[in-house]
Parts: structure tokens; C-alpha cells; sequence
């Protein structure tokens, strides 16, 4: 594996997946103390699994050799932008 898949995988299993699971812990605090408010969190935790499972199949393209080292490379430097935008906020 290079050294772009390896980064790559590490970003997503060590950050993205982390921050995600972070997000849905928050959103599960917020129900559990209001349960009223499922319905208006229903679209943000599906959005929420959805990216999971994407980035699941990345990691999965990643196991299996399926993607090409410029597609490694445009998926870490999006992320990777994704989740610099996320911490200036």
C-alpha cells in the first residue's frame, strides 16, 4: 500500500469516522434529553450515517486495490479540506 492509501485510511478511520461518531453521540444527548425533538434530528443523523457508510466504502476500495493512485489523492485532499473548514468554524 502507498503511502497516499496509507494516509488516506488513517485520515478517515482516525478523524473523519471519530468525528462523525462524535456528532451522532451529540445528536442522541440532545434527543435523550428532549424527546420531542427526534423528528427535527431524524435528516441530520441519516445525513450523518450516509457519510459513514461512504466513507466505509472508501476504506473498503482502499482493502480491495480499486482505487487509483490520482483517485487517492483527489478523495485525501478533499477530505482533508472538508475537515480544515470544519475546525475554522
Amino acid at each position: 500500500m502507498t503511502d497516499c492509501f496509507v494516509k488516506l485510511k488513517e485520515l478517515i478511520e482516525n478523524v473523519v469516522l471519530a468525528d462523525i461518531e462524535d456528532q451522532t453521540d451529540e445528536i442522541f444527548a440532545l434527543i435523550a434529553k428532549d424527546k420531542d425533538s427526534k423528528d427535527k434530528y431524524t435528516d441530520e443523523l441519516n445525513d450523518l450515517y450516509e457519510m459513514r457508510e461512504e466513507f466505509h466504502e472508501i476504506l473498503t476500495d482502499i482493502k480491495n486495490n480499486e482505487l487509483s493512485k490520482e483517485e487517492c489523492k483527489e478523495l485525501y485532499e478533499e477530505i482533508f479540506e472538508m475537515i480544515s473548514g470544519d475546525e475554522e468554524e
